[in-house]
């Protein structure tokens, strides 16, 4: 069905796949790929919980507070290094390689974070450790998009997204026995924690081995025949687990095949071709990643340093489970509501209802503060999780790998290495003086963000629901390259050819489909 002249191809294969009725098969993909963010909201509460048994000689590794604040550190850095390194390579060596890839890097790493001897392997470990995962947000993002048909695609992105919480929920719980020391030894509590990290991500390679390459990516590179078959046989696959008869597509794209594509290329084509695109990807990355900062990252050290709480996993698990609840259950309105006024409404309210805590700070007990945070995160977690939804799908196929790297690092650093020496400083200044109500500046630059980055979408936001990726920003290597004239994704790309109805965005699905 695909047919090649002189480096063109002709292809109908991304409407065969967004035709596709949700069927078994689309889970395969949903769990061997995405519950990696479980992983790394495992690894990163488990690592919060950890400073305490870290800390002496004779069961941990004898680091100070500022090692402590140095590791996250390093993780972080690791992160934005791998997002950037593995991204590139993720566009130009294809998904299946590198998500294999990352998640043995980040296997490895976590394995030899729990045989760390001294705090120097401690901090290399966990720089690779954050290598890994900076690398899985690239290759995983990129490819799920492209596997999964067009009309379920904004709900299951932020689903997936959300599903960190799950980890962090998980870890929350985990530290409570691993960290006692009448259940297990406290030498071995913490070394024991990371083990799990690394049982778990091999449990998800197991079943990651069964996702094909995006056919996508591979008619692009010239892989046309192998696209074809996975296709093929994905379509057999489909129509034999929901028992339908898959109906005939006419719509097709017309590609010139490249076996890569440089970096200038690509750098020009996001700032010169999308620039409205790339101001409103840095708006909502920015936006969230200091909105967690402002709570989350300080939240376990407000707990224990204002409001005398011992324990915080139990308070840590139900901000958590907020969190992932927020995104599962508002997933869906991301497909039937629409992209813009679901993000919008996401950013500003969680904004105004943090500023909000911010001015009660003063009068809250852990039980409020926590209710408070429940509520704001409920709806922040679905709008934070579709900042990659939005990264992942509004630039071109060639670039979209390192596109999410790219605002992804730009987040992460701006969010995770100046929010929380920020708010550490204002922790500090409001414990000096015995008063929490310092700490509420943070509050109010995190809602500030949050609803600058809303505004941003309202007017700037791509009406992306429902529409192939190829509609939303068309291929590099397709003929008749438009400009930005289509931020509003309402133009039909130049290089699909329409020779029927759109079938694809109008037929009767069968199968379970995500929530």
């Amino acid at each position: 069905m695909s047919s090649v002249e002189t480096g063109r191809i002709t292809t109908d294969i991304p409407a065969r796949l967004d035709r596709l009725p949700w069927a078994r098969w689309h889970w395969l993909v949903v769990i061997g790929l995405g519950t990696v963010w479980i992983l790394d909201g495992l690894e990163v509460t488990i690592v919060g919980s950890m400073s305490d048994a870290l800390k002496p000689h004779s069961t941990g590794l004898g680091m100070s507070g500022w090692d402590i604040g140095f590791a996250g550190a390093s993780y972080v850095a690791g992160a934005c290094v791998g997002a950037l390194f593995f991204g590139q390579l993720t566009d130009r060596f294809g998904r299946k390689r590198l998500f294999l890839v990352t998640l043995g890097v980040y296997t490895c790493a976590t394995v030899l974070t729990a045989f760390s001897l001294n705090p120097l392997w401690y901090f290399i470990a966990r720089f690779f450790t954050g290598t890994g995962i900076g690398g899985e947000y690239a290759a995983i993002n990129s490819a799920i998009d492209e596997l999964i048909p067009a009309r379920f695609r904004g709900r299951v992105d932020v689903a997936i997204n959300g599903s960190f919480w799950v980890g962090a929920a998980g870890g929350s719980l985990l530290t409570i026995p691993l960290l006692d020391p009448s259940v297990i030894d406290a030498r071995y509590g913490w070394r024991l924690a990371f083990g799990l990290g690394a049982v778990l991500a091999v449990g998800i390679l197991l079943v990651r081995r069964n996702v094909p390459e995006s056919p996508r990516w591979l008619f692009i590179h010239g892989g046309d025949e192998e696209a074809e078959r996975i296709v093929r046989e994905v379509e057999d696959t489909v129509a034999e687990e929901t028992g339908e008869q898959l109906e005939d597509v006419d719509e097709t794209i017309t590609i010139r095949q490249r076996r890569s594509i440089g970096f200038g290329t690509i750098a020009r084509t996001v700032v010169s071709r999308y620039p409205r695109r790339t101001v409103l990807c840095f708006s909502l990355f920015v936006g969230q990643a200091f909105l967690y900062n402002a709570f989350f990252f300080t939240y376990g050290d407000t707990l224990s340093t204002f409001l005398s709480v011992k324990q915080t996993g139990w308070y840590l698990a139900v901000f958590a489970a907020s969190n992932f609840a927020g995104a599962l259950l508002l997933s869906p309105l991301f497909d039937r509501v629409g992209r813009v006024r679901m993000i919008t409404g996401t950013y500003v309210v969680s904004g105004v209802l943090l500023a909000v805590t911010g001015l009660m700070l003063g009068g809250l007990s852990a039980v409020t503060l926590t209710l408070m945070g429940a509520i704001v995160f409920f709806i922040a977690s679905a709008g934070a999780s579709s900042a990659y939804l939005t990264a992942s799908e509004v630039f071109p196929m060639e670039t979209r790998a390192l596109c999410i790297a790219f605002f992804y690092a730009i987040g992460t650093a701006a969010g995770g290495i100046s929010g929380p020496l920020f708010f550490g400083w204002l922790i500090d200044r409001a414990s000096a003086q015995k008063d929490i109500t310092p700490v509420a500046v943070g509050y109010f630059v995190g809602a500030a963000l949050m609803v600058g980055g809303g505004l941003v979408e309202a007017f700037l936001g791509v009406k992306a629901e429902g529409q192939a990726l190829e509609s939303i920003a068309q291929p590099l290597t397709a003929e008749d390259e438009p400009g930005e004239n289509d931020t509003h994704a309402q133009q039909p790309p130049g290089g699909v050819q329409r020779r029927g109805p759109r079938d694809h965005h109008h037929h009767h699905g069968a199968g379970a489909a995500p929530a």
